[in-house]
């Protein structure tokens, strides 16, 4: 069905809310004029803030042009909008009238095409581009012109408008609509997905204006369906990132999969905001359940807490939420089955309580397989064991997936697991590396990538740490056998995007080069180390800066708890451009503290070396990429183990390179702040400057505080159960390992960043920390982000903390401004 404007003017409007009177619902709210809820014709509707609505249509008779892929004609049933208003073109000099919209109606092929005529002048011209059509309204005006096939087209009417981000034009059979996805603007674009065919595309969007999340689906002649997830009702928000999120296609591309929250009853409204005939909430909390308390998932998810499964019906415009997920589980991840009658998803055990999900693969999930039918749940994988990230070959007969031990440490080396659909036979593909003797250290991955599969079903492709490097590797399932495809090259980091196919796109990246986009093709099995990259965008390195791994092996014997034979461990030096050697030296020990610093882009690491400073990030003992020995080595020696090492590759660094050892200083946060700490109390005149992100400093006093209370246990070698309570011995242990025990012997001068929505490590951490040492005379400054998390992510809050840190090494290591 094509839907057509039978207007003359070819200038459409950009529907914008209106400022809401006083005892108006605030946003741009739709409901029925009856008072009842929106019924689903009308969450079908168009949001105003998104659609044109043509000069006709607002004064009534006109049809609102979104798509609707059913070939019928279809009037949505007493909807009305209130709260907004769209705004007519005006004349040239008038001011623009604001009517009412009618209620929108479907209109079937073959309406009249419009004609075209001279636009009007153009109102004054609004921050976002379009032209406002007067200062009291926010309606703004974009002008559209008729769109011809590729080879008929001149330059005067191929031009697309483009309004508040989002563009619209004229078909050449007249028809408005929006032009392809790729328009929406980044931050409203919260989750897309390619079909199997690769002829359509779901996009699910946020209006800019009501914040209501809309999922549309577009393919070669614009967007052909969209539905308001939030005017429906059925569920909670999206989830559009973390471990859950998902946007699956069915294999015949007729329904959508996704994971929203559940949908919570709503509280109602104060009496003095209703509105004679507004629609209320569709379902009310019961008395005295509008405070209970909602478990979520911890850090980085706080806004997740019941996930549930959703279908969207293409055809027939409607969203149901599964029944038959069983009740002890939340699901993610989810994919069709191979027959499209089911879904396989990963369910994540929430039972008696939950602990923070995000970089923890140590807790207990499955892979399930649920009947949409009969409602019957199966479990696929074992248990009790954290299984995630399952793949589906493109013949459907295999199910690849990553599994761990439930417990332990918070990341581990993963277990490559391979299902036969038919069977429901599993083989391990690839196992556990204890300690790498070759070239293969194991799989560290969080996940695998969405499409990892070769056109064969046979090889899959993953990227993955290995040791201070993340490479592409290459595994024939059959064989279970690894290639590594990036081994020995100039670039320390690889990532693999996509795979279609047998077209891999990946971006690889190195400390001194920004990543640049490579593509290659997949040759035959067993010729896959002549695969060849090309290079499709080019990022120049960084002028003067140069890298090199430094490999460190702890002592044995002696003082020294490593025993003889202990594997080496790495640290990644960056040293900064001239000649004004010898240079001062930041310090960075990563957190977790299972995680790695590989050999990737860092711009604040850049950064730092143009302004004068040698870097180096130490991957010690308990990092990943290094085998699964050396991850369980750390445990029972958090603030022991850890700290050594780092101080072991100072010590080396020093010995070998051209670094100042009057000037170093200390970047750190998470664990790494923590080993910092420990840095600082040990050695008082080392260290010149120091600053810490979110730092660790009290472990008794995260256990009622952290979203991962099992951790403070389990790092010191200490049993956890769901039920334990702390005894006396456990938090005389914790705080014997704490650096605040050891703070009295702190003199350097200390930066603290702190995010106050941290849910990992309290900022009342920081805020201890920072009392006693001003208490003792030690030069300390906090910086407290309000809405900052454990990662302190996000470009204003980035670039604040690594400006402050840099001044403060800078100050304190008085070292003169290095000139890029």
């Amino acid at each position: 069905m094509v839907l057509r404007p039978p207007v003359t003017p070819q200038r459409v409007e950009m529907s914008r809310c209106q400022l809401p009177a006083p005892r108006s619902p605030p946003g741009c709210a739709q409901g029925s004029g009856s008072g009842t809820a929106p019924s689903q014709a009308h969450a079908l509707a168009p949001c105003p803030a998104v659609e044109p609505q043509t000069a006709a249509a607002q004064r009534g008779g006109g049809a609102a042009p979104w798509p609707r892929g059913d070939g019928g004609a279809r009037k949505a049933r007493g909807s009305r909008q209130r709260g907004c208003r769209a705004t007519p073109a005006p004349a040239t000099g008038s001011s623009a009238a604001s009517l009412p919209s009618p209620a929108p109606r479907w209109v079937p092929q073959g309406g009249a095409r419009p004609s075209s005529s001279t636009p009007s002048a153009a109102s004054p011209t609004c921050a976002a581009g379009g032209s406002c059509a007067s200062a009291g309204t926010t309606a703004c005006s974009v002008w559209v012109a008729a769109s011809l096939p590729a080879g008929q087209r001149s330059a005067p009417r191929s031009t697309t408008s483009r309004a508040h981000g989002w563009a619209f034009g004229t078909g050449r059979d007249g028809a408005v609509r929006p032009c392809p996805c790729c328009s929406l603007p980044a931050a409203r674009r919260l989750l897309s997905q390619d079909s199997p065919s690769g002829q359509r595309r779901a996009v699910l969007a946020r209006c800019p204006l009501q914040g209501h999340e809309v999922l549309e689906v577009w393919d070669g002649g614009g967007r052909s369906h969209g539905v308001d997830l939030t005017a429906l009702g059925k569920h909670g928000r999206v989830y559009t990132e973390g471990p859950f999120a998902c946007l699956a296609w069915s294999r015949l591309e007729t329904r959508l999969l996704y994971v929203a929250e559940r949908s919570q009853p709503r509280p109602p409204k104060p009496s003095l905001w209703l509105v004679p005939g507004a629609a209320g909430p569709a379902e009310e909390e019961e008395e005295g359940e509008q405070f209970v308390y909602r478990e979520d998932w911890g850090e980085a998810l706080s806004t997740c807490s019941v996930p549930v499964l959703c279908v969207l019906d293409i055809e027939g415009s409607s969203v149901s939420v599964l029944e038959g997920v069983p009740e002890h589980v939340s699901p993610g991840q989810a994919l069709w089955s191979p027959d499209d009658t089911g879904v396989v998803f990963v369910g994540w055990w929430h039972e008696p309580f939950r602990l923070g999900l995000s970089a923890c693969s140590n807790r207990r999930s499955g892979i399930f397989h649920l009947e949409v039918a009969s409602r019957r749940c199966e479990l696929l994988s074992a248990q009790p064991r954290a299984a995630c990230s399952p793949r589906l070959s493109p013949d459907g007969r295999r199910l690849l997936y990553l599994e761990g031990a439930v417990g332990g440490p918070h990341r581990q080396c993963l277990q490559l697991r391979m299902l036969t659909w038919q069977t429901r036979q599993t083989v391990t593909v690839l196992d556990v590396v204890q300690e790498p003797t070759g070239a293969f250290t194991g799989i560290y991955a969080t996940e695998l990538p969405p499409r990892c599969w070769a056109a064969d079903s046979r090889r899959a492709l993953l990227g993955t740490p290995q040791r201070s490097r993340t490479d592409l590797l290459l595994v024939d399932t059959e064989a279970a056998t690894v290639t590594n495809l990036t081994a020995g090259s100039p670039e320390g980091c690889w990532e693999l995007l996509t795979i279609q196919w047998d077209l891999l796109v990946a971006t690889c990246s190195a400390p001194h080069r920004p990543p640049r986009l490579v593509v290659a093709e997949l040759p035959p099995l067993g010729q896959e180390l002549s695969l060849h990259w090309v290079t499709v965008e080019d990022a120049p390195t960084v002028p003067g800066i140069t890298w090199k791994t430094l490999m460190v092996r702890p002592p044995c014997g002696g003082q020294s708890s490593a025993p003889c034979g202990t594997q080496p461990f790495e640290a990644l030096l960056l040293s900064p451009p001239g000649p004004k050697a010898p240079h001062p030296l930041v310090v960075c020990p990563h957190g977790g503290p299972h995680a790695v610093f590989d050999a990737r882009w860092r711009p604040s690491m850049a950064a730092l070396c143009r302004l004068g400073f040698a870097v180096l990030l130490v991957n010690y003992r308990g990092s990943l990429g290094f085998g699964q020995a050396s991850i369980e080595s750390l445990l029972s020696r958090v603030g022991e183990q850890d700290v050594a090492d780092t101080q072991l590759a100072v010590e080396q660094a020093l010995h070998s390179e051209p670094l100042d050892p009057r000037r170093l200083a200390l970047l750190a946060g998470s664990h790494g702040a923590f080993i910092a700490l420990h840095l600082l109390a040990r050695e008082p005149k080392r260290y010149q400057a120091c600053a810490l992100r979110n730092p660790v400093s009290n472990l008794p006093a995260l256990l009622g505080t952290s979203d991962i209370p099992d951790w403070r246990y389990v790092s010191l070698g200490l049993p956890y159960s769901f039920e334990r309570v702390p005894g006396a011995e456990d938090v005389a242990t914790m705080l014997q390992r704490s650096p605040i025990a050891q703070a009295h012997r702190v003199r350097t001068p200390v930066l603290l960043c702190v995010g106050a929505r941290d849910r990992r490590v309290s900022p009342t951490q920081s805020l201890e920390l920072y009392r006693v040492l001003r208490a003792r005379g030690v030069p300390a400054r906090l910086l407290w982000y309000p809405e900052g998390g454990h990662a302190l992510a996000g470009t204003e809050t980035e670039a604040d903390v690594f400006g402050n840190c840099a001044r403060w090494f800078l100050q304190h290591l008085r070292q003169p401004r290095h000139s890029p």
